[in-house]
Order: structure tokens, then C-alpha cells, then sequence
């Protein structure tokens, strides 16, 4: 990290934050699809979350905005890549799995992003790196079959869980990806939600997008709109810009401790094949890490 001890304290804080509203995405995110379809949840998300970010950007920033909009290509890949791909396959997650199991496989997402900044790197990843992608991997089976080895052998995964390893490889793009924008982190923040609201625009036009018909849904959308989408992506987007890409993406574990704590607090119980499977994918992650680089 840099910028001396009070800027790295402030990074650390901003992964921290990111992290925590991420969590209450997984949270709020599994009860808003029972009401709301993925593409709803993600449309009204960003077009909500677009016009805050916008004139957050022009009162912090106070960017040149047509030179932020010169990288449209750039950004609008991004946005269909952590705005759209990862929302849409989340929310399609929570649909068939809980919220718990959701952010184990998505504890995986370290490991992944550090082990492709590797491969566009051209380095190839050491040996405890590898051995730590393996047990990561064995965590997520773990997780996936609920620890039975017959689901393993006969291919039977919850679909829910099998969403969420596409979403987790989307969202390692995206944070590569990320790296190089050249607009300032809440410009190209708000650029990424604005374009994200117009290419869910057809699916409104075509009738796929309805606002909540009650008031506890249309109170999760609006904490997904203001916490998740406008807190966590300008507090990522931030710390992205003062740490690689891979030691933020240690933060992300923090998704799944605060998902955990958050739901045992509500009453959630954590079994066995998930405490077991969460431990070797945090182990994994762990000796990702720790590998020599």
C-alpha cells in the first residue's frame, strides 16, 4: 500500500466498507429475488444508483468529462462485466442457494484474481500457489455437494452454487480490468453504473423489469441501490487505484465472514460441510498469499 500509515488506513477502511455492503447484498439480495427477477434487480439497481454517482463525481472529482467518456469502450466492457454479469448471476445464485453458501464459493475469488494477474503477468504462479488454488477448490466442492460424495461422483451441484463460480470469475475480470481506466475512481464509478442502467434498457422495453409491489421489497431495492452499488463500488474503485489488484482481493474474504455473521445473527444455522468448506477455501486463499511472489 501506499501514501504512509493514515492513506493506508484509509484503503484498508475503504476494502473494509466495500466489503460489509457487499455482504448485505448477499443478505437483502436473497430475499429481494423472491419478489424481484435478476434483470429487475439489476436494471432498477444502476438506474437508480447512476444519477447519485454522477453528481458525486462532479462535486468530488469535478472530472473533464469528455475525456473521462473517450474510454466509453473500456468502461462500458467493465460495466458488462461487475455491473451487469456479476449482478445477473449473483442474484440468479440467490435464487437457488442461500446467501451463506453464495459467499463461500465467492471466498474463492482471491485466489482467482491473483492466479490470473499472474497469467497476464506471464509469470507462471509457484508451487504453494498452486497447491493453494487446490485446496481452495476443495473448499468449494466441500461447499457444493454439502459434503457428500456421492453428489460429487454423479455431478449433482445446486445450480445456485455453479452460478457463483461464473459470477466469481466475472468479477476477477472486472478488478483486472479496473486497473488501467484512466477516468478518476468515482467518474469512471459512475460512467460503468450509467452505461450498466442503458444496456438494461431493452430488457424494460421489453417488459422484463417491474418495481416491487411491496414496501419490504422496495425497501431492499433501495439498500441495494444506495449500499452495495453506490457505497461498495466507489470504495473499491478507490482502493483500487492505490493497491494491486490481488492484495485487495484478500478483502474480499471479508464478504463471507460478515454474510456468515450476518445471517447467524438472524437466526441462519452453519453446518458442518460449510464451516469445513469455508476453512479450505480461506486456507487456500492463505497460501495464495503467502506464496513468494
Amino acid at each position: 500500500m501506499t501514501g504512509g500509515r493514515s492513506g493506508q488506513l484509509t484503503v484498508i477502511a475503504a476494502l473494509v466498507g466495500a466489503t460489509l455492503f457487499w455482504a448485505g447484498n448477499y443478505v437483502v439480495g436473497a430475499a429481494a429475488v423472491e419478489e424481484l427477477s435478476p434483470v429487475s434487480l439489476t436494471a432498477l439497481r444502476w438506474a437508480l444508483a447512476a444519477v447519485p454517482l454522477l453528481v458525486i463525481a462532479q462535486v468530488v472529482e469535478r472530472p473533464d468529462w469528455r475525456a473521462a467518456w473517450r474510454d466509453w469502450r473500456r468502461q462500458l466492457g467493465l460495466a458488462l462485466l461487475g455491473m451487469v454479469g456479476y449482478a445477473v448471476l449473483v442474484y440468479s445464485a440467490l435464487q437457488h442457494t442461500s446467501s451463506v453458501n453464495a459467499s463461500l464459493v465467492n471466498a474463492l475469488n482471491p485466489a482467482l484474481i491473483a492466479l490470473l494477474a499472474a497469467a497476464l503477468a506471464r509469470r507462471a504462479p509457484n508451487r504453494r500457489s498452486v497447491v493453494g488454488m487446490l485446496v481452495g477448490l476443495a473448499g468449494v466442492l466441500v461447499v457444493l455437494t454439502g459434503g457428500r460424495l456421492d453428489q460429487l461422483l454423479g455431478l449433482r451441484f445446486n445450480v445456485g452454487d455453479l452460478l457463483m463460480l461464473g459470477a466469481i470469475l466475472v468479477w476477477s475480470l472486472y478488478t483486472l480490468g479496473g486497473r488501467g481506466s484512466a477516468a478518476p475512481p468515482i467518474t469512471g464509478t459512475a460512467i460503468q453504473a450509467t452505461l450498466a442502467a442503458a444496456v438494461m434498457v431493452p430488457f424494460a422495453l421489453a417488459g422484463q423489469v417491474h418495481w416491487p409491489s411491496t414496501g419490504s421489497g422496495t425497501a431492499a431495492l433501495l439498500f441495494i441501490a444506495v449500499f452495495p452499488s453506490v457505497g461498495s463500488y466507489l470504495l473499491w474503485n478507490f482502493a483500487l487505484r492505490r493497491v494491486p489488484a490481488g492484495s485487495a482481493g484478500v478483502y474480499l474474504n471479508l464478504i463471507t465472514v460478515f454474510t456468515v455473521l450476518i445471517n447467524a445473527v438472524l437466526g441462519y444455522r452453519i453446518g458442518v460441510a460449510q464451516l469445513v468448506g469455508g476453512g479450505l477455501v480461506l486456507g487456500g486463499v492463505l497460501l495464495v498469499h503467502r506464496a513468494p511472489r
